[in-house]
């Protein structure tokens, strides 16, 4: 698959978001038998070594740019992993994804209450049936720590996202990553010492998997978003809440309740709503929160890829780049624009 057309980008975001799922589900498969922050640790250093082949891209004449902001992120990152590493260890797949969805609709929140942003009614009504539909599935008279660790991580998700403007608007994104990796080590290798335990061999395939299939899931997005307008593909990452489904029945055998269904179509279905909407020929807004991609580990943003900048883009490249959500990090519209990282 090319995408350069926009079946083909379809096809790519699809299988991208069944190789996040497995990388959700070789989580969930070792969490209960790998040390925490051990396991945080060496997907760390794992991720760092997968970036090493694009090291000659960095900017070694600005290497500390915009260290305060990153160290933030990386901090917030670390703490959003270490929830989804819980969250998926005691939640069921598919219960875990659809609070990880109500990443976008914490940006909108989260765009108002930091930076003053304005919703449009329908955006408004987004966030109040996105909140309610977490609460549906959390169930506060069934609440617990895995409920909110879930909920931890969409919060973190939301606000590196937000955090997506303070970035120096010039730094390549490869560049970006391997602060915010680099920066998050010290912490995480200093949780797996206090935790003591001894090192496995099982933890550090199993950070290797994942992190590999989250790679395999950047990869696709890339390519789907590098020919094809986001607006016209974008609500095939929500085929992510499909798969995980699918793999949590057949590999841990999970069925979700109608609890599930129903908060996961109070969060989801307003925001793939907006996401179909966008594909009208008539409507050329951009949404009020960039939605695809909510929720992976990644910090590709709109109009980069490993080895391109913004700015070097045709005009006509740019202006559709501009349209397409940061992978990972959605941003609010339209003062949000995703610059870097």
């Amino acid at each position: 698959m090319s995408g350069k057309t926009i079946n083909s980008a379809i096809g790519l975001l699809v299988i991208g978001n069944l190789l996040a799922i497995i990388s959700d589900v070789i989580i969930k498969w070792v969490s209960g038998d790998v040390a925490l922050f051990q396991f945080i640790a060496l997907r760390l250093v794992v991720t760092l070594a997968m970036l090493l082949p694009f090291i000659g891209m960095i900017d070694r004449s600005r290497f500390f740019e915009g260290t305060r902001i990153h160290l933030v992120r990386a901090h917030i990152g670390l703490a959003g992993i270490v929830c989804m590493v819980i969250a998926l260890g005691a939640l069921p797949l598919a219960t875990a994804n659809a609070i990880f969805y109500a990443a976008p609709v914490l940006v909108m929140l989260f765009g108002v209450l930091l930076f003053g942003e304005k919703l449009r009614r329908s955006s408004l009504l987004t966030v109040i049936s996105g909140l309610i539909g977490v609460l549906v599935i959390l169930r506060p008279s069934e609440l617990n720590w895995a409920g909110l660790a879930a909920l931890g991580l969409a919060v973190a998700l939301a606000i590196n996202a937000v955090l997506v403007r303070k970035l120096p608007r010039k730094q390549p994104v490869v560049h970006s990553l391997l602060l915010n990796y680099l920066l998050a080590m010290p912490a995480a290798v200093t949780l797996a010492v206090i935790e003591g335990a001894p090192l496995d061999f099982s933890a550090l395939s199993a950070a290797f998997g994942s992190a590999l299939f989250i790679l395999g899931y950047n990869m696709t997005v890339i390519l789907a978003y590098r020919h094809v307008d986001a607006s016209r593909v974008t609500a095939s990452e929500y085929t992510g809440l499909v798969w995980a489904f699918i793999l949590g029945w057949l590999v841990f055998a999970e069925v979700p309740d109608a609890w599930f269904w129903m908060g996961a179509t109070l969060i989801v279905g307003p925001l793939l709503i907006q996401a179909l909407r966008q594909q009208r020929p008539g409507v050329r807004r951009r949404l009020p929160v960039a939605v695809g991609g909510s929720r992976r580990a990644t910090d590709y943003p709109a109009g980069q890829t490993l080895d391109s900048h913004d700015d070097d883009l045709p005009t006509s490249r740019r202006a559709g780049a501009r349209d397409r959500a940061c992978d990972e990090n959605p941003a609010p519209d339209p003062s949000a624009r995703c610059s870097a990282d």
